[in-house]
């Protein structure tokens, strides 16, 4: 639990970073040439490369951000694995991470041990690797079909070994030092299959790799450069002011009231991606889900309602999303969208429930801004990295609405800056209309 003193503290190695002043004049006329929307870079970058989870965005850009801004106290409440948090480590700041989704949450507190003593860390993996080579090769009597999918018999004896090893000897490891290596252990489970991920981390057992790595050598490599990227950081910053929470960003009730005064985050985006299936390889390597079904209970009901599986799952009414008051100010402009996905859908063979999920996504965007406002202290800076959608071609205006919405839960004003365009380069795209993707700031 967080409390006003521990988030209070004045950081003090802001002086290290030179600040690159961003400019904000005219901002809804000016399209920003840059790469703050995209998580591909972050793969270079010390720490932030340890796990590729898509879902996040520019770790340079955020970190300019709070070099201009000088916050003490960051809030990213769509977390993910962590990007706000270790940029923020990186800079000596505090900052608090929310994430609702149970498994990301752990991956994003592996990411946040960079501080432990790297000599115990390397020794902790050595006993790992030296108890797995030992066991004798068996597999479970029953392995979840995608791990059948994913890998050869041998892949899998050598990767259950290893797994083995971690669960007998991490509860004599440190809380730090067992999410560390826990991370460690997930980053080798796609390098060591042989079927395809997609650039958006589905499974693709279908799709074949012209190139696979042996687990325990893949392991050695992981370890190798997790232990460059610590002393790095341990070189430039002291310890982790990180807190990381997984909770519902709903309502945030683990952080004090008018504690934050920077807000930077990305949430889900209402295009269907289903974010509970983005992590079901490692999920189901650990023994959290046996199959795709298992994926609403485990996690998807803890996340914003984003997908047309989350809606369809709870079997939701539109006319009972339409009647929630916090929609009060979009309701007008969201009858008629909501009307038009229910209308098409029938016509669809895949009849997804893009009408219900849209209204449940708004509902649901509108109570964390309630909470937001909450937290938020009186000079607080907010950027949500946004974007727009159209399911069956139907054009929400996504920054629109969440505006609305934001003013409506106690903010001043709100405004957008376009980062890029999106739904232009691919082929097989599902309808012509013309998306981007941005900033979304609001003013406190």
């Amino acid at each position: 639990m967080l409390n006003s003193s521990s988030l209070m503290n004045k950081p003090d190695r802001l002086q290290l970073f030179n600040p690159i002043p961003e400019l904000h004049e005219n901002p809804q006329s000016r399209v920003i040439k840059e790469r703050t929307g995209t998580f591909a870079d972050n793969m270079k970058l010390p720490v932030h490369r340890w796990f590729r989870y898509s879902a996040g965005f520019s770790a340079a850009w955020v970190e300019q951000v709070i070099t201009e801004l000088e916050p003490q106290n960051i809030l990213d409440p769509f977390a993910g694995s962590g990007t706000v948090s270790v940029t923020a480590d990186k800079l000596g700041i505090n900052s608090c991470g929310i994430e609702a989704h149970p498994f990301v949450c752990k991956l994003a507190k592996g990411k946040l041990a960079w501080m432990v003593q790297i000599p115990e860390f390397l020794a902790a993996v050595t006993e790992i690797k030296s108890l797995a080579t030992s066991l004798p090769p068996k597999l479970p009597e029953k392995i979840p079909v995608l791990l059948s999918k994913c890998y050869t018999d041998e892949r899998l004896i050598d990767l259950f070994k290893i797994r083995q090893a971690y669960l007998e000897i991490a509860p004599s490891l440190s809380e730090e030092l067992q999410s560390l290596i826990f991370l460690a252990i997930c980053a080798i489970l796609r390098p060591s299959s042989h079927v395809g991920t997609a650039q958006w981390q589905y499974i693709l057992p279908n799709k074949r790799k012209a190139k696979t790595c042996e687990p325990f050598d893949v392991l050695e490599k992981q370890v190798a450069m997790m232990q460059e990227d610590m002393y790095q950081m341990q070189f430039i910053s002291r310890e982790s002011r990180a807190t990381f929470i997984q909770e519902d960003a709903r309502n945030l009730k683990s952080i004090p009231d008018r504690s934050i005064d920077l807000i930077v985050t990305s949430p889900p985006y209402a295009n269907n991606y289903d974010y509970a299936d983005a992590t079901r390889l490692e999920m189901t390597f650990w023994g959290d889900v046996n199959s795709w079904g298992d994926l609403h209970e485990t996690v998807r009901k803890y996340l914003i309602r984003s997908s047309s599986q989350h809606v369809s799952k709870e079997r939701l009414c539109l006319d009972t999303l339409i009647a929630e008051s916090i929609i009060d100010p979009i309701r007008d402009e969201l009858i008629p969208i909501c009307q038009e996905l229910n209308n098409i859908r029938v016509t669809k063979s895949g009849n997804k429930a893009y009408h219900t999920m849209i209204a449940a996504y708004f509902i649901d965007m509108g109570f964390v801004f309630h909470a937001l406002r909450r937290v938020a202290a009186s000079n607080c800076k907010i950027c949500f990295v946004i974007g727009d959608s159209a399911p069956y071609g139907v054009y929400v205006p996504v920054e629109q609405w969440l505006g609305k919405l934001a003013v409506a839960a106690g903010f001043d004003s709100w405004y957008f800056e376009q980062i890029r365009e999106r739904n232009v380069k691919w082929k097989n795209r599902k309808h012509n209309v013309p998306l981007h993707e941005g900033r979304l700031w609001i003013n406190s």
